[in-house]
């Protein structure tokens, strides 16, 4: 008997999910060379039945990954694709703007700098800058950190109405000290603040002993992309330091967003409310 027979009716249901979603990403590759193909050439490529292929076809077309050329009926890449592209691009421009303007900021507070953006329900961290002080908070790059319990995460909310917060956070809210923030009804509450301020602080509420400043950053278009912020501990940041890290990362997390095109109505504001 094969090993196929044998096999568990869910394992060869997983298979067969995997099979399908690289023979979709397969098509994506075919489509992204040839620019323009049928259903029969795709077929014959993936060496699948015709009716597989356009199974395949279909699925990717209702997500706007492939459209069909109405003169020809072939098919060729749909303008989902630049989505997800412009989404990745949209990252690595954050990136690349703000690194020089966060090492300034990391090398002037001596503190950790980091960038997130929103990511399945969480602040992910997508970079780092360490300061010059002894101590310093571990590596976050690539790692998501909880929205409600971090200044980053707080900051990203803030360019969500509270619809879209309820739904971007996981419920119930979970208490990471006797600070954190658990239900919704709070963490809107402390948006609005941020959202007002343009800037959050969280002190003790991710871990004791650990502060954090964050700022948005906004696109063009004045959206919230992502979020810059100053971590360390919290002995570190008595009242007169608190408020110059605010200062400075505010004013770093415009200029990052200027030199992505946003232009704020007016600079100064924000500034002296921190």
């Amino acid at each position: 008997m094969s090993n196929e027979a044998t096999r568990p009716a869910g394992a060869k249901a997983v298979t067969s999910a995997v099979q399908s979603v690289d023979r979709a990403l397969a098509i994506l590759e075919i489509l992204a060379h040839d620019g323009e193909s049928g259903v029969t050439d795709i077929a014959a490529q993936l060496e699948v039945h015709k009716s597989t292929a356009f199974r395949l076809i279909a699925t990717l077309e209702r997500r706007g990954l492939v459209e069909q050329n109405d003169d020809r009926g072939k098919y060729r890449l749909g303008v989902g694709i630049l989505r997800l592209a412009g989404a990745t691009t949209a990252r690595l421009d954050v990136v690349q703007e703000a690194r020089p303007l966060a090492r300034a900021l990391a090398a002037a507070t001596r503190e950790t700098v980091n960038i997130a953006v929103l990511s399945e329900g969480a602040a992910l961290y997508l970079d780092q800058i360490a300061g010059g002080s002894s101590l310093q908070s571990h590596n976050w790059v690539g790692q998501r950190i909880p929205l409600h319990a971090t200044a980053n995460g707080k900051a990203l909310l803030s360019g969500l109405d509270p619809a879209e917060i309820g739904a971007a956070v996981s419920t119930p809210l979970r208490a990471y000290t006797d600070t954190t923030v658990t239900t919704v009804k709070a963490l809107l509450t402390d948006v609005a603040a941020v959202r007002e301020a343009g800037y959050a602080i969280a002190m003790d509420e991710l871990e004791h002993g650990l502060t954090a400043v964050a700022a948005p950053v906004r696109n063009a278009h004045g959206d919230v992309i992502a979020s810059l912020s100053v971590s360390g501990p919290t002995f570190r940041f008595d009242e007169e330091r608190l408020s110059e890290t605010v200062r400075s990362v505010v004013e770093t997390a415009q200029e990052v967003s200027e030199r992505l095109g946003w232009r704020a109505r007016d600079r100064g504001g924000v500034a002296e409310n921190a």
